[in-house]
């Protein structure tokens, strides 16, 4: 009766689909265990979803039956912004000990609300209504659907038992996407981490923390099964560090494995794997990479003439990647798509692999953690060495090796051409001095011979164009039509469109030299937000009010009022010979923000005028000296320059009138944004305030 609700249920109008993403059978069919992704439409204010930036909300649901047993254990929790909201619920349905003829039914949940742009009273008081509603609503359903079965003829199921030839159990996983279209994340939804893939132990991200694992230890029977062979260095290496993330990093830890592959490319040295892992997670917040495979498609130039794809998996059980690069036309790739494009689809391919390592390591019941690449260059030539191509491949190799350290478990080359070296002595002092020892290289058919190609992959799927039986999917890839080429003014302007698409601007702040933002208010009781991260350093927030413009920053050599650096621009607008409380007025007390932070805030505007939002740079003070580092400590140590700091922001302004209008449905609230909103609506005299959350 339970399962009938889905895929969809008419009784719960909140509840608008879902999708299976994994289920596991026992061979015996005593355990049924099925995973689903569920979309919700929240009954929420107008004005909130706006500032959250989405129409729905997901949750997973994992549904344990156990026949055996005679248990039912549903576990559900939310991933739309699981980095600010954490809301778990547990159901459980059991046959009653003294009396089998009763159903037992038991209900937990909870909440915690870490942030939510200043309206954490709000969210609490929409998730306690809906919980309350589904109570309620939860026998009403079970009993509707119970009667249905009944009207059905069907009143009774027959009692597990096992089979008569019982067999060791053995599982069989189905794994498959969802069926629904790919989903558009809004850039601010993006912003706050949202993983569509992230579900319980099964997820193919590296953002989510395995369930289970105690913060201390390592059980043995893990270890074995996901992660290898670990000394207890290695296993003290990895609790250290995913403890230390734990303290620090906002929003979903890496699973273990994920950490895993960053101490191992820096031979377990816990600091130097503390800090690329860091500029990492960094980096896939900012460009979204954790969405690429559902929200990116890649352009048709791509999918006919990239001469690359997935072909089967090698004796060892990992994905095999087969790239026919003597075939692709890699300048006429370059020229007709950019070098931005290039790199996406690259990096879709490496998130396709890691999905691919999740889901052998299941089937082969050992942990696969990387995968093999088979290069065929079959064709190559000077045209390969076309000085763009080389950049272009260069810079992917950077990016490559500074976000999936440890993926690449053996690069096979076979047929390298006499042209090779000159290509090899171009890109391998790029290539990690662990990843060369991965490369074999055959030239002409020695990968034929002993010691070949059948060492590592089986006869049945060596690919067609090498000699074997096996058709390869591949594209063949060939010369790409001039006709497709485009100019470099459109290829500059599609490579700034990629990586873009985040709504979030990058800045640098100096000593001395604090990044600011102007936005001009036309109407009094708008609505200033703002959503920003701390990515290095200690900095210092302000709000600023002026009723005159400030001078555009001057474009002069020395660069006094904007200066361009590669981690973001630095823009100061107030000038030198302004004073404070005579040019200009604080209307926010200033707000000291740490290294790792999260801050997100909103002010409403009492004057019309402009208003500067300043990032200033502040000196931490001096931490006493312990036995452990502090996360202060720590977080200090990683600034490359103690006189620069990096921040991520986003501000928005909404109008007075989408303002007014959603305060009927918050004044109830108890979040001060709430009320300092009812104040404005109820009086004249309204007063600045804001509501700053972390």
């Amino acid at each position: 009766a339970y399962e009938r609700r889905f895929p969809t249920c008419p009784l719960i109008p909140m509840f608008v689909a879902s999708d299976t993403v994994n289920e596991y059978k026992s061979e015996d069919e005593a355990i049924h265990v099925i995973e689903r992704r569920c979309k919700l439409d929240i009954d929420a204010p107008r004005l909130l979803k706006k500032i959250a930036g989405v129409d729905y909300v997901y949750f997973v649901q994992k549904n344990s039956l156990n026949r055996r047993e005679r248990t039912l254990h549903i576990e559900a929790y939310n991933e739309t912004f699981s980095n600010r909201v954490i809301i778990n619920e547990h159901c459980c349905y059991t046959v009653h000990p003294d009396n089998e003829d009763w159903t037992c039914f038991e209900q937990s949940a909870s909440l915690d609300i870490k942030s939510f742009f200043g309206f954490e009273s709000t969210v609490e008081k929409i998730a306690m209504k809906q919980y309350t509603s589904n109570i309620k609503k939860g026998k009403e359903i079970i009993e509707y659907y119970l009667k249905q079965l009944e009207e059905e003829g069907i009143t009774f199921v027959p009692r597990w038992t096992p089979p008569v030839a019982c067999k060791l159990e053995s599982s069989t996983f189905h794994t498959r996407r969802p069926i629904s279209p790919a989903i558009n994340i809004p850039d601010s939804a993006a912003k706050e981490g949202l993983n569509n893939k992230e579900i319980l132990n099964t997820s193919s991200s590296p953002s989510e923390p395995t369930a289970g694992t105690p913060d201390d230890k390592l059980d043995a029977d893990y270890i074995k099964r996901y992660l290898g062979d670990l000394t207890p260095m290695q296993e003290s290496c990895l609790i250290r560090l995913r403890q230390w993330l734990q303290e620090t990093h906002k929003g979903k830890i890496p699973k273990d494995e994920h950490i895993l592959r960053f101490l191992r490319a820096r031979d377990f040295n816990i600091d130097k794997a503390r800090e690329i892992l860091c500029q990492s997670l960094t980096w896939r917040k900012q460009h979204q990479v954790d969405y690429i495979l559902d929200t990116w498609h890649p352009p048709q130039v791509l999918q006919d003439y990239y001469a690359g794809g997935w072909h089967h998996h090698d004796k060892d059980g990992r994905p095999l990647y087969v790239l026919r690069l003597g075939q692709m036309d890699t300048k006429g790739l370059v020229r007709a798509l950019g070098e931005e494009a290039l790199l996406r689809y690259v990096l879709s391919i490496n998130e396709e692999g890691l999905r691919r390592c999740e889901e052998n390591t299941k089937v082969f019941g050992r942990p696969i953690s990387s995968w093999t690449c088979l290069v065929d260059l079959e064709g190559l030539n000077m045209r390969h060495l076309w000085r763009p191509g080389v950049k272009a491949l260069l810079r992917i190799i950077e990016v490559v090796e500074a976000n999936y350290p440890e993926t690449l478990g053996r690069l096979l080359i076979l047929r390298a051409p006499r042209v090779f070296p000159v290509l090899w002595t171009l890109v391998s002092p790029f290539i990690d001095d662990n990843t060369r020892k991965k490369f074999l290289i055959y030239a002409g058919n020695d990968y034929q011979g002993p010691g070949g190609l059948l060492d590592y992959i089986d006869k049945e799927i060596i690919p067609d164009f090498l000699g074997g039986e096996c058709m390869c999917e591949v594209p063949e890839g060939g010369l790409v039509p001039k006709s497709l080429y485009r100019t470099a003014e459109e290829l500059e302007n599609e490579d700034i469109k990629l990586w873009t698409e985040t709504i979030y601007q990058s800045a640098s702040v100096f000593k001395g030299a604090p990044h600011e933002v102007l936005i001009q208010i036309v109407d009094a009781s708008s609505v200033i937000t703002w959503d920003f991260d701390v990515c290095k350093g200690d900095i210092v927030f302000n709000i600023f009010h002026s009723k005159r413009a400030p001078q555009p920053p001057k474009k002069d050599s020395l660069g006094a009022h904007s200066i361009t650096s590669p981690g973001g621009n630095n823009v100061q607008l107030i000038d030198k010979v302004w004073q404070l409380g005579r040019d200009y007025s604080m209307v926010e007390s200033p707000l000291i923000c740490k290294e790792g932070e999260s801050v997100q805030g909103s002010h409403v505007t009492r004057w019309p005028g402009f208003y500067i939002l300043q990032w200033k740079f502040h000196n931490m003070p001096a931490c006493a000296t312990t036995n452990l580092p502090r996360v202060d400590d720590v977080l200090a140590s990683l600034q490359v320059s103690s006189h620069k700091c990096k921040v991520m922001y986003y501000t928005e302004v909404i109008g007075s009138e989408d303002f007014r209008g959603s305060m009927t449905s918050l004044e109830s609230s108890h979040s001060g944004f709430s009320q300092l909103s009812a104040a404005t609506t109820s009086s004249n005299q309204s007063h600045s305030s804001s509501m700053i959350s972390r």
